[in-house]
């Protein structure tokens, strides 16, 4: 079984749940004037696996189900297709030594078309489950996300990590309380420090006068 035809076994297994993009509140970022003073306060961290979170929970759970009962005409379709072409290439192995060889040539051809179509449909079918889950998963993301910031903050916790991310949610933070920010703080102790001026604000763009419109004569010609 080539490639391509591993995803149509995915299909045929159920289509497993990907690790999709979380989406959660993005951490907070930095206000060039943070409204409160930055603060060392008692830190209280607290850790999610955000993603095995999301489809855990009833809705989750319900959504996801949904979408694979969406596709379930198309995994039959695939499966009976998997089986034809498979079906067809035992034929072949089975065929006597004195078929000839027009005959073994026009057999494969036969099973090469059906497994590119196999191969085409179980991508596309692929791709847009994929799509579908990733919506569905959204969705709900968002409501999981603000009930857990909800939770962080009426439970007093100063930081929330995520430690079920990857690769296409690399930033751990999910929220922080904001007095812990001290990007500007420290950016306005540096300035005091180094001795280096701020830079002078940028002159205005000087505003061009639109060319005054031209009229045509009134004067009749001769």
């Amino acid at each position: 079984m080539n490639r391509k035809l591993v995803i149509a076994a995915a299909l045929a297994a159920g289509l497993a749940i990907p690790s999709l993009v979380a989406q959660a509140p993005a951490a907070q970022k930095p206000a060039a004037a943070p409204a409160v003073q930055p603060e060392a306060i008692p830190a209280k961290i607290a850790v999610i696996a955000f993603e095995q979170a999301v489809v855990a929970t009833n809705e989750g759970q319900r959504s996801v189900a949904e979408v694979q009962k969406k596709y379930e005409p198309q995994k039959t379709k695939i499966d009976g297709e998997a089986a034809e072409v498979d079906s067809l290439k035992k034929q072949v192995q089975a065929l006597p030594s004195t078929t000839s060889d027009e005959e073994r040539a026009n057999r494969l051809k036969v099973i090469d078309t059906k497994e590119k179509e196999l191969n085409r449909d179980a991508e596309d079918a692929q791709n847009s489950y994929q799509t579908d889950l990733q919506e569905a998963y959204g969705k709900v993301a968002q409501k999981v996300g603000k009930a857990a910031v909800s939770y962080a903050q009426a439970n007093g916790f100063t930081l929330m990590l995520n430690v079920g991310g990857n690769q296409q949610t690399p930033n751990p933070v999910l929220w922080f309380t904001q007095q812990t920010d001290i990007t500007q703080a420290v950016i306005n102790a540096y300035n005091a420090s180094s001795g280096v001026a701020a830079p002078p604000p940028a002159a205005p763009t000087p505003h061009r006068a639109a060319p005054a419109a031209t009229h045509p004569s009134t004067t009749p010609k001769h």
